[in-house]
């Protein structure tokens, strides 16, 4: 494995452990339940503490990668998100549920961006979006894990050690970053070094970062509904228990998985073959966002079908996503990815935070959850919509520097 391969592996490892961390609570709902007695409005807003500030520190997390570089931003961020997430087995109420979430979100919304650096620094261009996709899919392997592993720890020793295990998990990552990483020099970026600067008002006025903001705000609405609320619903409308959320629910998570290795693998096989990065990419976006409204037929079917198609938009989601996240490399200098990509993840984040509010709210007040699944399928085609008539052409930032000044 080269060294740019290795870096790649150890943020996978990050992003996974990153999504076990925010899993946790989900999962571990019912046992927690016994001890803070919680509301579907009260569950709703501790999605909203963790992705508001999470939210916040993916825009100023860029920045803050952008201005100490990866290597020690990184380190800052996984120390402050696993000692979050330890914090939370402390919780004896739902307002200190609220702060620990919180303080996870603080820390977590730099993951991304820091990742994305990783990519420009290292991997060339035909090669990114395999390399985003593997790192994506560390959301799926995070996932896929918690289930079980959380069910066999609340079996043995309660909900208190799933936050303190997968906060010392955290810290022993940290270690082995700061031993194994060195910063690159970004000469695998699109754009040279000695590209203009742009200003956080500057690139906000740029539209393909405004269409990828609201491509991400669309499509992370329906994802954040889909993890926290995803093992409530087996709890709550398909009468599952812990053991059988530990046995099935990490389906649609390996089905994610596997979505953003081949979403990747398709895009980056497109441009190798000679097609064009605009053409590459948005074909595989469309493709993923086409798929999407089978979770409108979840509440119709029976529980093995409603995985099965759960699955399906799993598996769409994270290929869109692996794509999405690779763009800001694609088309700015490495002087501004962490700022384009904590933008558009702060989007994502935002809408994710202002959906689970407004899931919380119609399930309190009469509404089922066919109504919101029929909802978000909708999402990802608005998204891809905004992209296709509202983006332009994608094309790497020198590229699109020089059509600009003609």
């Amino acid at each position: 494995m080269g060294k740019q391969w290795y870096f790649v592996a150890l943020v996978t490892a990050a992003i996974a452990i990153s999504y076990f961390d925010r899993q946790t609570l989900p999962v571990a709902i019912s046992a927690i339940e016994r001890t803070i007695p919680l509301s579907h409005q009260q569950f709703s807003w501790l999605q909203f503490a963790f992705l508001i500030p999470y939210a916040l520190m993916y825009a100023g997390g860029g920045r803050l990668l952008d201005l100490l570089g990866t290597r020690r931003g990184f380190t800052l961020i996984m120390l402050w998100w696993s000692a979050a997430c330890a914090l939370q087995g402390l919780a004896m109420n739902f307002g200190f549920l609220l702060a620990g979430l919180c303080l996870l979100g603080m820390g977590e919304g730099g993951g991304f961006p820091a990742a994305t650096r990783v990519v420009a620094e290292w991997i060339p261009l035909e090669k990114r979006s395999t390399a985003m996709g593997i790192i994506n899919a560390g959301t799926a392997v995070g996932s896929v894990l918690a289930p079980p592993l959380i069910g066999v720890v609340l079996l043995v020793s309660g909900w208190r050690m799933v936050f303190f295990a997968a906060g010392a998990t955290g810290l022993a990552w940290v270690v082995w970053w700061f031993a194994s990483y060195r910063d690159g020099s970004g000469d695998n970026t699109a754009a040279p070094q000695s590209a203009p600067e742009f200003s956080l008002l500057e690139l906000l006025g740029v539209r393909k970062v405004q269409v990828l903001v609201f491509a991400k705000f669309m499509s992370d609405s329906a994802w954040y509904f889909y993890l926290f609320w995803l093992p409530k619903y087996l709890y709550d409308v398909r009468g599952f228990d812990v053991k059988q959320v530990s046995y099935y629910a990490w389906i649609p998570y390996a089905a994610s998985g596997a979505g953003s290795f081949l979403g990747g693998w398709l895009s980056s096989s497109l441009l190798n073959r000679g097609r064009s990065l605009d053409f590459s990419r948005k074909f595989v976006l469309g493709l993923s966002a086409l798929l999407m409204p089978v979770v409108m037929l979840v509440p119709h079917v029976p529980v093995g079908w409603a995985l099965a198609l759960f699955s399906v938009a799993f598996f769409c989601q994270q290929s869109w996503s692996g794509l999405i996240m690779t763009l800001p490399a694609d088309l700015f200098p490495l002087s501004t990815v962490g700022t384009v990509s904590g933008m558009v993840g702060f989007g994502g984040a935002i809408g994710g935070a202002i959906f689970g509010v407004v899931a919380g709210f119609m399930l309190s007040h009469g509404f089922g959850y066919g109504t919101l699944f029929f909802v978000v399928g909708s999402f990802h085609i608005i998204g891809f919509l905004a992209i296709l008539l509202l983006g332009g052409k994608f094309q790497p930032y020198k590229m699109f520097l020089k059509a600009s000044q003609a």
